[in-house]
């Protein structure tokens, strides 16, 4: 696997797109602040764990229970911190970059390129494509909200961040079945690593349908949201 795609798959998502002048500031969206943006890590006393559950269901294929971890250690200064990644385990594994001196919790970027290589996998389309569609949709489409949640126990606040998409793809004609495809970002400064969970969602056709295909990470000591 190509540790260089993580970092490919990061420069897209943060790059806006509108169209600026030479020299002009770049501007970003909401969305792109607090996924891309924002110093998740700052709080976490290194070493540490970060540990995530990762589903799959749906009737599209079998589904399967699994899991993901960020290792946190201190930078030479002491700080927080050097990230390193196990992302799934067996054949699902997916092989993610160590990330020197995060900011940011990289469990994001992971779960969308393991997210972007599925979606090349069912469908057949770039890897580059379905990257251009989520970084357009998390700059120009990305619904934000207050949110709350159940974290060990306790509800802690954080924030909501919605998007699909694919729903006005030109390509969507060339896979029309995952075009409706959700995608659902749970962050909180209160859970460690900032991230509380990621969801994504192909709903089937018809109101009363199951979904086609979902998939969740959940941190450790989460409750899964109401849908």
């Amino acid at each position: 696997m190509r540790f260089a795609v993580a970092a490919s798959l990061c420069a897209l998502l943060v790059s806006p797109l509108a169209s600026r002048a030479e020299g002009e500031k770049p501007d970003f969206s909401v969305a792109e602040r607090l996924l891309f943006m924002t110093p998740q890590l700052q709080s976490v006393q290194a070493p540490t764990l970060l540990r995530y559950t990762f589903s799959k269901t749906g009737s599209l294929e079998e589904g399967f229970v699994d899991s993901v971890t960020v290792g946190l250690s201190a930078k030479a200064d002491g700080s927080c911190c050097d990230a390193k990644g196990a992302f799934l385990s067996g054949e699902r594994k997916l092989q993610v970059p160590d990330v020197p001196a995060a900011a940011g919790n990289p469990v994001i970027l992971y779960f969308l390129e393991h997210d972007v290589r599925e979606m090349k996998r069912l469908t057949g389309g770039s890897e580059n494509h379905f990257r251009k569609r989520l970084r357009m949709a998390v700059y120009q489409g990305a619904e934000v909200r207050d949110a709350t949640m159940r974290y060990q126990g306790r509800t802690v606040k954080g924030k909501e961040i919605v998007f699909s998409p694919f729903l006005d793809d030109p390509n969507r004609p060339r896979y029309e079945k995952f075009a409706k495809k959700n995608y659902r970002f749970l962050l909180s400064a209160a859970v460690p690593g900032g991230v509380y969970g990621i969801r994504t969602q192909i709903q089937g056709d018809g109101l009363a349908a199951k979904p086609l295909l979902v998939e969740e990470l959940l941190i450790e000591g989460a409750k899964a949201p109401a849908r």
